[in-house]
């Protein structure tokens, strides 16, 4: 009979019952001990043996010559240096009726394969013109080869004040995002603007650029603006005749949003694609509320892409206050620029920037552009390292394409490179909307 409170090792091992238990524990903890030893002595874990025999694979090749790479190795192998590829650039090219032929020259100054192009000829235009502008892009032998040209075949009605032109250019933002992968940058042009550099100038400088950068000339709405601008009700026809008529205006006023700060500034930007992403699928639902705002707003253009940004906490350090173009405005400014000529040039080149409005049709600073800043004759493409083909042979040495990856800037690369380096600096570069963020708690 057991005593209690006594223990007597030896016995429990007399009895059988406990031995196999006993021995199963014993070889448990064996086994732990053991693995717990070894995994002194072993990498601390699997990511250094992996480069361990990476390491040791590429002596062994580099010794021998004769090691052959498996598959499990090509795995191991991560690109160095690699540089990003180079930007690609979406544009819209908008006019209307009378404005093909100056949409197609614009087209041909600013052409290159990597980009994106859609050409938006609104519904005042007769449909004879829209078709053959159609007819131009579809036989057009390198614009069927690339197809990144596309002409809008239901327009819009657009008229400059109302929101409109904002749905516009929305639209065709939708369109470059669904129908086009790879572009980096969004701008938009009139039939108006002209180009003051080669696409090889403009890629060149902004292949050094971060890819995020918002190019939009802002301000924050105070003063006149607000009354003239914000506090009216409007309605616009466009949204409603197929006959473009100006906007009315109401007698009544409403109140300014409390949930986001107004800003205005140019209505023609060069916008990143990240931003232009949230204002198509406003994740956060502040893209929509400010659009639906902006339907009832005098010049909308000038307004829009500049609140959203300037309210997006995610966006409003990304902004360089810059519309990218020259204008001549007048003394004291009205509310349309002045149209440009041979006297302008000099300005123009000085300027260092990209894009330059408002021209006359057949205005004769347009051949001097062609002729002096693009190296463009008439009917043809700018030039580029892209085209390959005989300078002598008589055709247009871009009917011939090249590796579009590679660029020959010339000196509107240099005037740009000034231009940005600039708008970089701290001293200049525009960050006033910084502390005006969305107020999401006042829209519950």
């Amino acid at each position: 009979m057991r005593k209690n409170g006594i223990f007597h090792p030896g016995r429990a091992f007399s009895d059988k019952r406990w031995l196999l238990p006993f021995l199963a524990s014993l070889l448990v903890s064996l086994s732990l001990c053991l693995a717990t030893i070894f995994g002194l002595f072993s990498p601390s874990y699997y990511g250094d043996s992996l480069s361990f025999d990476f390491i040791s694979f590429s002596s062994l090749e580099e010794s021998t010559g004769y090691f052959e790479e498996t598959e499990s190795n090509k795995s191991l192998e991560l690109p160095l240096d690699s540089e990003p590829e180079a930007p690609r650039i979406a544009y819209l090219i908008t006019g209307t009726k009378g404005d093909s032929l100056r949409m197609r020259r614009t087209l041909q100054a600013i052409y290159h394969p990597r980009n994106q192009y859609i050409l938006h000829l609104d519904l005042e235009a007769p449909p004879r013109e829209r078709i053959d502008l159609s007819m131009y892009v579809k036989d057009d032998p390198m614009f069927s080869e690339v197809e990144n040209v596309r002409v809008i075949a239901k327009a819009n009605l657009v008229t400059y004040k109302g929101p409109t032109m904002i749905a516009c250019t929305l639209h065709a933002i939708a369109i470059l995002l669904k129908e086009s992968a790879k572009w980096d940058w969004f701008i938009n042009l009139s039939a108006s603007d002209y180009p003051l550099m080669t696409q090889d100038d403009l890629l060149h400088v902004f292949s050094a650029l971060p890819r995020d950068l918002n190019f939009i000339e802002h301000t924050q709405s105070t003063g006149w603006k607000v009354n003239q601008r914000a506090r009216p009700i409007i309605i616009d026809p466009g949204l409603y005749l197929s006959k473009k008529f100006d906007i009315v205006v109401t007698n009544e006023r409403r109140e300014l949003p409390a949930a986001f700060k107004l800003f205005t500034g140019s209505a023609w930007v060069m916008l990143a694609r990240p931003f232009l992403e949230y204002c198509i699928w406003g994740w956060d639902n502040l893209p929509r509320i400010i659009l639906m705002y902006y339907v009832n707003f005098v010049s909308s253009p000038e307004g829009y892409f500049h609140t959203v940004v300037c309210n997006s906490n995610e966006f409003q350090n990304t902004t360089i206050s810059h519309d990218l173009h020259y204008i001549a405005w007048g003394n004291p400014p009205k509310q349309h620029p002045l149209s440009l000529t041979i006297k302008d040039f000099s300005q123009m080149v000085k300027s260092g920037a990209p894009f330059a409005r408002k021209f006359a049709k057949n205005d004769p600073v347009l051949d001097k552009i062609d002729r002096e800043l693009l190296g463009r004759s008439e009917g043809r493409f700018t030039p580029g390292a892209w085209c390959i083909g005989e300078l002598d042979g008589g055709a247009d040495p871009c009917s011939f394409r090249g590796n579009d990856t590679v660029f020959r800037p010339g000196p509107g690369a240099e005037r740009l490179k000034e231009l940005m380096q600039k708008l970089l600096s701290p001293e200049v570069r525009n960050t006033s909307c910084t502390d005006h963020s969305f107020d999401k708690t006042r829209m519950l």
